[in-house]
């Protein structure tokens, strides 16, 4: 099946999410291909549908002073942090296609960052309690999705750069006591965004049995309305 990536860079929360909405408005009506967005946010923390504000340990008045922007989402999931360092992944995937399981996606998923994360020679793990991708008890990978009318968007955050100290703003995936670690923080080394990149794009199509094609700029696109509305 042909999945079209899209490289995004560093792009607002807001923004992302209403292009995700979009595609995947198009994807149900069968007028694209699966979709594949890669991309970095500012510092930005989500809160899904089961999260709790509670989980948000510094105040508005904090988090503003920091430049980190809060967004309630409509993911499953608790509260999450997004920034620069962090490849954050929005596959727009048509699971009508992929047997209608929804926990099989996620296990694909995982998957696939397992896989990048052996390639530099890091030993992750799924958790059977909780969803992401582990690593010596400590989170690298969070997942969080939305599926509607069995296409899915939102995604997953991988831990390359991240500043960890931003995850001290939160209770991560709503966790009183485990913490987050990075790639660069376990090999004691910065690695290259780039690199990360091309080793997803290998594992992916490895693990969804796709074909990757390489979409042009989306953002300029005359089929994207561009939106900067403040979630809700």
């Amino acid at each position: 099946m042909l999945c079209t990536v899209y490289q995004l860079g560093l792009i607002a929360y807001s923004e992302a999410y209403h292009l995700q909405r979009q595609l995947l408005r198009q994807r149900v009506n069968d007028e694209i291909a699966d979709t594949l967005l890669l991309l970095e946010h500012p510092p930005t923390i989500t809160i899904g549908k089961s999260g709790k504000l509670e989980n948000v340990l510094a105040s508005q008045a904090q988090l503003a002073e920091a430049g980190v922007s809060l967004f309630f989402v409509d993911r499953g999931g608790d509260v999450t942090y997004h920034g620069p360092g962090q490849l954050v992944a929005y596959p727009i995937i048509d699971l009508r296609q992929r047997g209608r399981d929804v926990h099989q996606y996620v296990r694909d998923l995982e998957e696939v960052i397992i896989r990048v994360l052996n390639d530099f020679s890091i030993n992750a793990c799924r958790d059977r309690k909780h969803t992401g991708v582990w690593v010596g008890g400590r989170e690298i990978a969070a997942i969080g999705l939305r599926v509607s009318k069995w296409v899915s968007m939102h995604g997953f955050a991988l831990n390359v750069n991240t500043d960890l100290e931003q995850f001290s703003l939160i209770n991560p995936c709503g966790f009183h006591d485990k913490k987050a670690t990075s790639i660069s923080a376990l090999l004691s080394q910065d690695v290259s965004m780039d690199a990360v990149t091309e080793k997803l794009l290998a594992r992916f199509p490895e693990v969804f049995d796709s074909q990757m094609e390489q979409g042009s700029d989306i953002l300029a696109g005359a089929g994207y309305e561009r939106k900067t509305a403040v979630l809700v």
